[in-house]
């Protein structure tokens, strides 16, 4: 049995099944890259202090060094004789140079290092999650320009209410990962602080520079208490809440994949390269994958719900609960990882079906809305012009025909403002041009947005889905 950091107080080892409960080294060995860097930047302001020796402290460099090129050639076997990722860390370093590597740990505690190798990782993993939103925003903004003249319904309620640009409905979802890309890069300035030097909770007796390992490890600023330094975990929370509206976005995506993609709307096809088959109906062809996004986001929403009720009663400072973090975040971040890319490459493999969605704005009474603008341009009030308008769409549904299917005289029986320029307002293919107000649907406003797009995400003048 590897001896404990912490025996020195205790007469009994510690029972075997409790070294497999309290053992977080299953998970957290992921952290080990992290763990090195801190310890390293650790041990040369230790020797820039005067605390240890120049010496020990290039050896102690070196052997990290050494350590880090094993465990990323998998030299490692990470199991329940090692209590968590700093206890390997330091066992391994003491078997490479002796007690010298015990001097690593001077000025700190495993509560101050967990804190600090956890910022590292949310921080990586928030600067991953962005790169990976941006390509998603990309595929949006390469299909929007290519069907920039396809016309859709667009629904309340999920029914048809008004001719919409397919582009324009595309960036509806560009705009929501923008602000889920906004969050990330927000919540980056509050990772992004230092918690080193806080020890277990009460600061260090050693005259520590925490500015300098600031600087080493890219902090933008050291954390100012002591005691909340060592159990914060808002960063985390933040992360996974971050993560949790992100996977909601991509789950309404998701879920407009799946039914555009039914028969019974066949706006959209999937190539057969990212759906799945029925294992006793051979007509099948199944949307597996958004099926899958939109599943995940309950996995994810968990996670933050797990770690909000493990933090909510936890008197400062640590305590062994806050280890419940790990297992989230990393699963979370995995999670949103894989959806992400695997997101980006299904847009890049569906087409649109313009002759279904061009019949479909011609059904359903889409232009009712367009009707009742005209009625006001005519003097109507617009109270009145809706009212009016409903008791159009009424006698057409019983006469079983479209707006545009009534006579002149049939519609004059209603308003006699109507003229025979009501039918050019009746076209859903002239609806959304004249939406050009700023965000809405007409062809130049969205035209515009697709273009600022492109310059936001860096994307130049791209030609087509295959663009870089």
């Amino acid at each position: 049995m590897t001896k404990k950091l912490w025996g020195g107080r205790f007469k009994q080892d510690t029972d075997a099944l409790v070294n497999r409960f309290n053992a977080s080294i299953e998970f957290d060995h992921r952290l080990y890259a992290y763990d090195i860097r801190g310890s390293i930047a650790h041990c040369r302001m230790l020797a820039a202090q005067g605390i240890i020796k120049d010496e020990e402290s290039t050896r102690i460099v070196e052997a990290l060094g050494k350590i880090q090129r094993e465990l990323d050639h998998g030299e490692f076997s990470f199991d329940d004789d090692y209590e968590d990722i700093h206890g390997l860390m330091e066992k391994a370093l003491v078997q490479k140079i002796g007690a010298l590597g015990e001097k690593v740990h001077t000025g700190r505690s495993r509560n101050d290092q967990v804190s600090l190798d956890v910022r590292l990782y949310v921080r990586d993993a928030s600067e991953g999650v962005i790169d990976r939103i941006k390509e998603n925003q990309r595929a949006l903004v390469r299909l929007a320009e290519d069907h920039l003249d396809v016309i859709m319904p667009g629904y309340t309620h999920l029914q048809r209410a008004q001719p919409v640009l397919l582009a324009h409905h595309l960036l509806a979802y560009h705009e929501m990962f923008r602000r889920d890309r906004e969050r990330f890069q927000g919540s980056l300035e509050r990772v992004n602080v230092m918690p080193l030097g806080s020890a277990a909770l009460a600061g260090s007796t050693f005259d520590l520079d925490r500015e300098m390992v600031a600087r080493e490890l890219g902090f933008e600023q050291i954390s100012r208490n002591s005691m909340d330094a060592v159990s914060d975990r808002d960063f985390v929370l933040e992360f996974l809440f971050n993560a949790s509206v992100l996977m909601m976005h991509m789950s309404r995506l998701s879920e407009e994949l799946v039914i555009w993609s039914s028969q019974e709307y066949g706006f959209v096809r999937i190539s057969d390269a990212f759906c799945t088959g029925s294992s006793i109906m051979p007509q099948k062809k199944n949307p597996d994958l958004p099926e899958l996004i939109r599943g995940k986001t309950g996995r994810v929403y968990g996670h933050l719900m797990s770690l909000l009720t493990t933090m909510k009663g936890l008197p400062l400072t640590y305590n062994k609960d806050m280890q419940e973090d790990k297992e989230a975040l990393f699963d979370a971040f995995d999670t949103v990882h894989i959806c992400l890319e695997v997101m980006c490459r299904l847009l890049g493999e569906i087409t649109f079906n313009r002759e279904r969605l061009n019949a479909a704005i011609h059904s359903g009474f889409l232009v009712a809305t367009d009707l009742a603008d005209y009625l006001v341009r005519k003097g109507v009030t617009f109270r009145q012009a809706h009212e009016i308008v409903g008791k159009m769409v009424l006698f057409a549904m019983e006469q079983k025909k479209e707006l545009h299917e009534l006579t002149l005289s049939d519609m004059k029986g209603f308003a006699r403002q109507i003229d025979e320029d009501v039918y050019e307002w009746l076209d859903p293919l002239l609806s959304p041009a004249r939406r050009n107000s700023p965000g809405g649907t007409g062809p130049d406003m969205v035209g515009k947005e697709i273009d600022e797009a492109k310059r936001e995400l860096g994307m130049g003048n791209e030609e087509g889905p295959e663009g870089s």
